[in-house]
């Protein structure tokens, strides 16, 4: 393990949307990467899981739309276990392939870490929260993340995750951010992860489900970091 001066950027690894990738991702944060590049170097890596567009848009346009943009989409679980997609408001019973996804950001951990803290987006925010409560369960040793920042996050509603936040406080600080016309993860629901967070810092800003990087957020993104620099 490499050590850091004072002087070293915060290195923060980077878990991408549902139907994201690692390069996508990272394409689509090169304006967050610009804003944070004194104070941190982001990392990015790819879910486990290679998602299936067929069935989905065939019901949604919008995602259709969506998918002439991602190559090799990917996800960190999916919600329905029969046809393999994933929607944020599903209600079920059990998920799949959350286990897998569990060990891919362990194995991250040990070939490129450390890492100071983590980001995540929409279903990669959803999954920051879950690494935060195993880190703070002391379920997995090799999380030792000092700090989140979770982009249009949610809490799960499959009933096999509920384990994560029932009687459940999670003190990692924290930064969660959410658009106020975002139409894929509705800002209330990000206000319901919000909740299952011990004094959070919030970011609100007017636009969709995007990860804003604009001069007016500089600040925000980084007062949040200087807590963890030196």
């Amino acid at each position: 393990m490499s050590t850091h001066s004072v002087s070293a950027p915060l290195r923060i690894l980077c878990i991408h949307g549902y139907r994201q990738n690692s390069g996508t991702f990272r394409d689509k944060t090169g304006a967050l990467r610009k804003l944070l590049k004194k104070q941190a170097e982001l990392v990015y890596i790819s879910a486990p899981h290679r998602v299936t567009l067929s069935a989905e848009i065939e019901q949604d346009q919008e995602k259709k739309n969506e998918a002439k943009d991602e190559e090799d989409p990917r996800g960190w679980w999916f919600s329905d276990i029969q046809a393999r997609t994933f929607h944020a408001g599903q209600v079920c019973e059990a998920s799949l392939g959350l286990e897998e996804s569990f060990e891919t950001v362990k194995t991250a951990i040990r070939e490129q870490g450390p890492f100071d803290g983590i980001l995540g987006f929409s279903q990669g925010a959803a999954l920051v929260a879950m690494l935060c409560a195993l880190q703070e369960q002391q379920l997995a040793p090799e999380l030792k993340f000092r700090f989140a920042i979770l982009v249009a996050g949610f809490p799960s509603v499959c009933a096999q995750h509920e384990r994560f936040y029932t009687g459940v406080t999670l003190t990692t600080p924290s930064l969660h951010v959410f658009g106020q016309t975002d139409g894929v993860i509705p800002d209330t629901m990000s206000r319901e992860l919000l909740l299952k967070f011990k004094d959070p810092q919030v970011l609100i800003h007017p636009g969709g489900h995007f990860v804003p990087a604009a001069s007016t957020h500089r600040q925000t993104y980084q007062e949040f970091l200087k807590r963890f620099q030196g």
